[in-house]
């Protein structure tokens, strides 16, 4: 399929070589401005993912994100997060990358191009109809994650997408796709930069929207984070502090520790 990609035109910026720091500060900063504007239009399809998700997630089911490259390394870091801030499962949101573990850090050549091996590595998880897949493309051209999207609808698995250009082909095999079109890049084709923060910013407007959905965030607290460390736990220390009403900094972590959670802790000691 042709389209055109707006994610590969050319900056219009010339010359960044001749510009000082503050100039390549100031313009990066000046197109980063568009990011939040061209979420915002597309704030409805993002609603419509969410419900989607939502409704799979209470009745049993996991979100997956799959991605090459910058997209899928922003998909795991996302997935990665949501057990230390909610308490949730290792295991209920999964960020899955082409290339395998190594491509984390390293770019793995080739590995977004084959149209099998995202299903294969989908069905290492044992994925089934109950389950969510976000497809994360910056181009909406990869492979690796159109033919994963084509396999899950195959098998009648809910699919979203996100991508930066407008009637992609990954898109089209999403049921709810998602494109923010930033425009092009302040680096010609670099779409680690604005395209990588839009996809970003909308994975964190998915899983905080359906981590409080399922009851994960009560007012506007973590009660249910994992305390991995000081900082943490201080931060428990002082929720519980205010849940309850006890005035003692040293009985108030003394209860958290023992109860492991802010709103275990909460519930048995009001």
């Amino acid at each position: 399929m042709s389209f055109k990609r707006i994610t590969e035109e050319a900056s219009q910026y010339r010359h960044l070589e001749k510009m000082s720091i503050k100039e390549i500060l100031t313009n990066i900063n000046k197109e980063d401005k568009i990011v939040p504007d061209a979420i915002k239009k597309v704030i409805s399809e993002i609603e419509l993912l969410i419900a989607a998700v939502t409704d799979k997630m209470l009745m049993g089911g996991r979100l997956f994100y799959i991605g090459a490259g910058t997209s899928g390394r922003l998909g795991i870091v996302d997935a990665s997060e949501c057990p230390p801030t909610y308490g949730v499962p290792y295991g209920l949101v999964i960020g899955i990358i082409a290339g395998g573990h190594k491509a984390i850090t390293e770019a793995v050549e080739f590995a977004e191009d084959d149209t099998e091996q995202g299903w294969k590595d989908l069905q290492y998880h044992y994925i089934t109809n109950k389950d969510v897949v976000i497809g994360i493309a910056a181009s909406g051209t990869t492979p690796y994650v159109i033919g994963a999207l084509q396999k899950c609808k195959e098998h009648g698995i809910i699919t979203g997408s996100i991508s930066c250009n407008p009637d992609s082909p990954v898109s089209a095999a999403a049921e709810f796709p998602i494109e923010v079109i930033v425009g092009a890049e302040f680096v010609t084709g670099s779409t680690r930069m604005k395209s990588g923060t839009a996809q970003k910013l909308v994975l964190n407007m998915i899983s905080t929207t359906v981590m409080i959905q399922l009851g994960r965030v009560e007012d506007n607290k973590m009660v249910n984070m994992q305390l991995s460390n000081e900082k943490l736990v201080d931060r428990g220390v002082k929720m519980l502090m205010e849940n309850t009403g006890i005035k003692n900094y040293d009985e108030a972590k003394k209860l958290l520790l023992t109860y492991g959670s802010v709103k275990i802790a909460s519930e048995n000691n009001k």
